[in-house]
């Protein structure tokens, strides 16, 4: 076997592709690496610049094309340093080759891991163009000049590319701490160039997941026992097997699978299943008795997460206090493209294609799934329909293969929209009790916030979590921007049989929520605008403020709202960037409707300032969807709604006005994905009782209103 090396900080990897005659330079994300190797070794970075002889300029993305651009975003980082136009770098997702490292999409860190490390991999690779086309003139390095995918010489005009300097460069020693481009010698970083895959998907040539077709390939649908932690006792599958084109129906570890040609003999054969099940013990949970655990949770002490100064004493000297309860439930992540893989097991070795987030998760459930070792596992991500975090949660690669290795085929495992709704991990429910403390100068000088929620980590790992800590849990809780002069934040592990996972913003969809409405109902209490009081316990030079101050002059608050409508004001801070929102409510009878918002990032550097715009208008879409109308609610031991009829998502004809300003800085980048989701909805929820003075605190709005 071929070695896997250990490397050494602070330069980069380097091998000759002796093959092509090129240069090829590796780059750790996160990190920059490098050593001078053996042909035969084998390096470990996550990501891959290649320049060959033909002048092809290639960059392989360890990260998942979910729609954020990130096939824009990270070549044009390269470009941008590399001096090469932007149409000469080809793109490709990697797969899960050992040189990439752990591979994941998630946290908003797509674009702020590669913002170092990829641009110091172009620069690298200029100089050392540079050196050769040096070298090959016998003229001084001074002398020589990259731009256009070409080496200069300034003086006589010769050039030459950069695929004719390739296998020359490759020899050349890696130059430690090249130095970088500032902001405003920029000529691609931060322009509107056109997104890599946005002429396919318009001409419909972008292969998502369900497009895979292999020789020989099968379809398979799975059933699974609609109660959580339920059993299969018997099934007869008599009568699915005589449904035209259904090939064989088997037993796999999750439940019971119907393999056929095509989808729809698939699902034919899984209607015509008789199964037996045994419900288990959760077989009588419902919403209600879930609800009343949180209660019940929320009286025990719990577990303090953040304790700053002495909340007891503020809260018994202060001149006014005020508390409230807010509830939040589970919610679905819904991706518009089914659950899927295609999967193909060919003796030891695995090959899967799969809309995918957590590529070397998913690699290591496939390997499980086969018995064999995970370097015999070539996972190939495909374009996704959405992921939000469900993509994270890998079981059906495992169920793939698993049927895959049975049935000897290529396989292409598919979920319906209900199988997927009722069989998915869910944002997690929670409940949120706050008491603050206020001083008689109009200064918040305790905050005490009580939440209780299961824990994702919790149950994915039990045994890490006995103590009833989870710090993810209170992300966005105890990270507050603002400087209360006492606060304490208690966390109370509550855990049900419901699966859980990650959904954009992960805890920060709840806590941020919470935290703003609050806030804002402490500055009604007192009487002060909420923008002043946030403003005035927000220190000096803060990021948050400033996209707080930025909003605010750009909507004219505080303007007047016209009869009917309100305006309401949030701001959260998470995964590296600073989002203020201000929202726009009217209310016509006892529907709402949201006119218009106005979202101020702070992410630092502004790589693609198109593909930073539509993510934001995304996530607003998103949270508003979820604020509206979107709960998963369960009874006798399973989820009620199916299919989007019954879990009704935001539609078109809802979405509203949407402005994004941009902080475009030199602070440390941070994510876009996710920081505009937690402000939306306490913007909305603030602005609703501006127009109605009723106060949200359960959710979603389709409870209190009309949809």
């Amino acid at each position: 076997m071929t070695p896997i090396l250990n490397m050494s900080r602070r330069s980069f990897l380097k091998t000759s592709a002796a093959v092509t005659g090129g240069i090829l330079l590796g780059f750790r994300l996160g990190e920059i690496e490098a050593v001078e190797a053996a042909q035969d070794t084998i390096f470990n970075p996550n990501a891959w610049l290649e320049i060959t002889p033909d002048n092809k300029v290639t960059i392989f993305v360890p990260w998942t094309e979910l729609g954020q651009g990130v096939l824009t975003a990270v070549p044009l980082l390269l470009a941008e340093e590399l001096e090469v136009d932007w149409d000469a770098v080809d793109v490709t997702m990697a797969w899960n080759d050992p040189r990439f490292g752990r591979m994941g999409t998630g946290g908003s860190r797509s674009v702020r891991m590669s913002w170092g490390p990829v641009r110091q991999a172009g620069a690298t690779a200029r100089v050392m163009l540079i050196k050769a086309a040096a070298g090959l003139w016998k003229v001084p390095v001074k002398e020589c000049k990259a731009s256009g995918g070409l080496v200069r010489h300034l003086a006589t005009e010769r050039t030459v590319t950069f695929g004719e300097l390739a296998a020359t460069a490759a020899k050349i020693e890696v130059p430690e701490d090249v130095p970088l481009k500032s902001r405003q010698q920029h000529t691609l970083i931060g322009t509107n160039v056109v997104r890599r895959d946005f002429m396919d998907k318009i001409h419909g040539k972008t292969e998502f997941g369900m497009d895979q077709r292999l020789e020989g390939m099968v379809y398979a649908t799975l059933e699974e026992c609609p109660v959580f932690g339920g059993r299969l006792k018997s099934f007869d599958d008599a009568a699915a097997l005589k449904v035209p084109g259904v090939i064989t129906v088997e037993e796999i570890s999750s439940g019971v699978v119907v393999v056929a040609t095509g989808t729809w003999a698939a699902l034919k054969g899984k209607d015509a299943l008789q199964v037996d099940w045994d419900f288990g013990s959760h077989a009588n949970l419902d919403s209600a008795a879930i609800s009343s655990q949180l209660a019940t949770a929320q009286e025990t002490d719990g577990q303090i997460m953040f304790d700053d100064g002495d909340v007891p004493s503020a809260l018994e000297t202060a001149a006014q206090s005020l508390s409230a309860t807010y509830e939040l439930p589970f919610i679905s992540h819904s991706p518009i493209e089914p659950i899927n893989c295609t999967a193909r097991v060919i003796g030891d070795q695995v090959e899967v294609w799969a809309p995918i987030q957590s590529v070397s998760w998913g690699a290591n459930v496939a390997a499980e799934a086969a018995g064999v070792d995970v370097a015999n596992v070539r996972i190939q991500p495909t374009f996704t329909g959405g992921g939000f975090g469900r993509r994270l949660m890998v079981e059906y690669v495992g169920q793939c293969v698993e049927i895959a290795k049975v049935v000897g085929k290529p396989v292409l495992l598919f979920r319906t929209p209900e199988d997927g709704m009722r069989h998915g991990f869910y944002r997690p429910t929670s409940r949120h009790n706050f008491t603050a403390g206020i001083d008689d100068r109009g200064r918040i000088t305790a905050w005490k916030h009580h939440l209780v929620a299961p824990s994702i980590s919790g149950q994915l790992n039990p045994d890490s979590m006995k103590d009833g800590r989870d710090d993810g849990a209170v992300n966005g809780a105890v990270d507050l921007n603002y400087n209360f002069t006492n606060q304490r934040v208690i966390y109370s592990m509550s855990n049900t049989p419901v699966p859980i996972g990650w959904l954009r913003s992960v805890y920060n969809t709840q806590n941020g929520l919470v935290n703003e409405c609050f806030i804002d109902e402490i500055a009604q209490k007192m009487g002060v605008d909420p923008v002043e009081l946030r403003l005035r316990h927000l220190p000096a030079g803060n990021r948050l403020a400033g996209t707080l101050k930025r909003a605010a002059k750009a909507w004219g608050w505080p303007a007047t709202a016209r009869e009917g409508y309100g305006h309401g004001v949030a701001s959260h801070a998470c995964f590296g960037s600073y989002v203020s929102t201000i929202a726009e409510v009217r209310l016509e009878g006892s529907r709402i409707r949201v006119t218009r918002v106005l979202s101020c990032i702070d992410c630092g550097p502004v790589v693609h300032p198109d593909g930073l715009r539509s993510q934001m208008e995304g996530v607003v879409a998103l949270a508003l969807s979820a604020l509206l109308r979107e709960e998963i609610t369960i009874k006798n031991g399973r989820v009620e709604q199916g299919n989007f009829d019954d879990y009704s998502i935001l539609r078109m004809d809802q979405m509203p006005e949407v402005e994004v300003i941009m902080v475009d800085s030199d602070d440390p980048i941070g994510g876009v994905g996710e920081p505009g989701y937690p402000p939306l909805g306490p913007a909305v929820l603030n602005a609703l009782f501006a127009a109605t003075g009723k106060r949200i605190r359960r959710l979603p709005l389709s409870v209190s209103f009309k949809r």
